[in-house]
């Protein structure tokens, strides 16, 4: 019977992959891969031998029909992504969707994923959030800034190391200096580290220690 699994993988240390995940990946037909090098690394470690396909943000319009086909003759498949949940600022989202249109059933496995540990470690309220992933990088951005501005509960966002202190400048000025925010990066790895202050103190924090890794920042909602 056709079945989609979502599979979460490790954001970092390979013992947060679950058995469950590893049982899937090695029982399905075939696996969805965001970057099958990638994931090749990861697969050969818990020695599972299931082929894989790519399945990335930039061929997953043209890849839905072929996907679709194989999942109607009967295949069941697992979508996995390079690190994390598909679908959280990954692809993922237009497969799933096409299978519920398509009434093919689909199944997320609970796994790993960035924004929670970061989001719990933080200090900040929890009860109520709002996940942004990546501000646009250009168009909208400064639009995006100034609806947030006014948003009361605690907002979390993706970023690279790059852009980090752009951002981090950003958010004292539409937000304020002293709006209390996190940066959390290399969660689950050696390297560690969650810094935490007003946006000004963060800022001067990074622009005295370069940072490097996947990051994640909570910001306090306007109060």
């Amino acid at each position: 019977m056709s079945k989609l699994y979502l599979v979460p993988t490790p954001i970092g240390n390979l013992k947060d992959m679950t058995l469950r995940a590893v049982e899937v990946l090695k029982t399905v037909d075939l696996i969805l891969a965001e970057d099958t090098r990638t994931s090749g690394k990861l697969l050969k470690h818990f020695e599972v031998s299931t082929p894989m396909q790519s399945h990335h943000m930039h061929n997953e319009h043209k890849s839905i029909d072929g996907i679709l086909q194989k999942l109607k003759s009967g295949l069941v498949l697992a979508l996995i992504s390079d690190a994390g949940t598909p679908a959280i600022s990954d692809p993922g989202f237009l497969l799933t969707r096409a299978c519920i249109e398509n009434e093919i059933e689909v199944e997320c496995l609970p796994g790993p994923t960035a924004f929670v540990p970061a989001l719990v470690n933080s200090g900040l309220p929890n009860d109520k959030f709002v996940f942004e992933g990546f501000l646009p990088v250009k168009k909208g951005r400064q639009t995006r800034l100034m609806l947030l501005a006014e948003e009361t509960r605690t907002m979390i966002f993706y970023e690279s190391p790059h852009k980090l202190l752009k951002t981090l400048r950003q958010f004292c000025e539409y937000f304020g200096e002293e709006r209390p925010l996190s940066v959390s990066r290399e969660l689950t790895k050696l390297y560690e580290e969650t810094i935490r202050g007003t946006a000004k103190e963060v800022l001067n924090h990074y622009e005295n220690s370069p940072p490097k890794g996947e990051i994640v920042i909570c910001v306090g909602g306007k109060s």
